[in-house]
């Protein structure tokens, strides 16, 4: 079992930079992949990003190209740098963890997700 803690979430306004961190409870193995997603209230959720974690390839949805970025931090943290926040980006954001190297299937595990506000 991994549990995993997100935290950095807030109320921005438009154009506002947010931070989000997720912790592992342990080192994320290698063949392992870190996503980040997020549900706006009334949608479905929506993958925003995800990382591999041995060949640290990364995907990120059209929708954030060029205004986030996931990083790791260290063993057990992951990053998800949010700037140019727009309204739309408005949503709780869930981090997630998944053995293997397809960083597009299910994830296994899930934290309790962090409230992203961007309003004026």
């Amino acid at each position: 079992q991994v549990q995993l803690v997100e935290s950095g979430g807030g109320s921005v306004q438009p154009g506002g930079s947010l931070r989000l961190s997720c912790v592992a409870s342990r080192s994320y193995y290698v063949r392992s992949c870190v996503g980040w997603f997020r549900q706006a209230l009334g949608k479905e959720r929506e993958r925003v990003a995800h990382i591999y974690i041995a060949g640290g390839s990364i995907y990120y949805a059209d929708s954030v190209k060029g205004r986030f970025t996931i990083s790791q931090w260290n063993a057990n943290t992951m990053y998800l740098q949010m700037n140019s926040l727009k309204p739309e980006d408005t949503a709780m954001y869930y981090c997630a963890y998944k053995l293997g190297a397809d960083c597009t299937g299910d994830y296994q595990f899930w934290g309790q997700g962090t409230q992203v506000t961007v309003s004026s």
